[in-house]
């Protein structure tokens, strides 16, 4: 990280609260200890997009391993990528971390994965014609609404980490299934 790591009382907790739920501290944890209000409260907004969702637990995690893709966020492609895997297999994870369509991606996960990628890559030139896409996918405008602050959430959580230098951890890499390492070849390097 590019940031001398915070000392006063609130990160120091901050941060064995991270090394207690983990086992380690994470290298995120280390920059956004700087401001521990922050990062609970945009955790736990983050969180409460999802909570009240009928986006299942796999689509908000193709949604997550799409935006980090596209970004090129190793860190978060990592974490979500394992996420995914244990949901839906290692296999598909790294498809979708690679950007391919497998078979196995339902209608909704692939018009999710779609608008991800625009949204990651454009917000600007989204169009009614993508909406629709989405919704002839089957999802509903509420979750439309969902996702894309889902992505944008992730989009500024990314920024954050990959702009102050947090690397993947190598307990991360480690615990990441071999597909899903293959299939992060973008963004920074895990830390040593």
């Amino acid at each position: 990280m590019f940031l001398k790591e915070p000392t006063s009382p609130e990160a120091v907790a901050h941060l064995e609260k991270d090394c207690a739920a983990n086992g380690y501290v994470t290298n995120h944890e280390r920059a956004w200890a700087w401001r521990p209000d922050l990062a609970d409260a945009f955790i736990a907004l983050r969180k409460q997009v999802t909570a009240k969702s009928s986006l299942t637990p796999r689509e908000v995690a193709v949604l997550a391993c799409t935006a980090a893709r596209v970004l090129g966020d190793s860190y978060c492609s990592l974490a979500w990528g394992s996420t995914l895997a244990e949901l839906a297999g290692p296999s598909l994870a790294g498809d979708v971390l690679r950007g391919s369509d497998p078979d196995s991606l339902t209608a909704r996960e692939v018009a999710l994965k779609q608008w991800a990628e625009q949204v990651v890559r454009d917000p600007n030139r989204t169009s009614l014609s993508h909406i629709e896409a989405l919704r002839t996918a089957g999802l509903a405008d509420r979750e439309i609404f969902e996702a894309t602050a889902y992505v944008a959430f992730r989009l500024a959580f990314s920024t954050v980490n990959d702009a102050l230098g947090a690397e993947p951890d190598q307990e991360l890499v480690a615990e990441a299934p071999p597909e899903v390492r293959a299939a992060v070849t973008y963004g920074r390097p895990s830390s040593n």
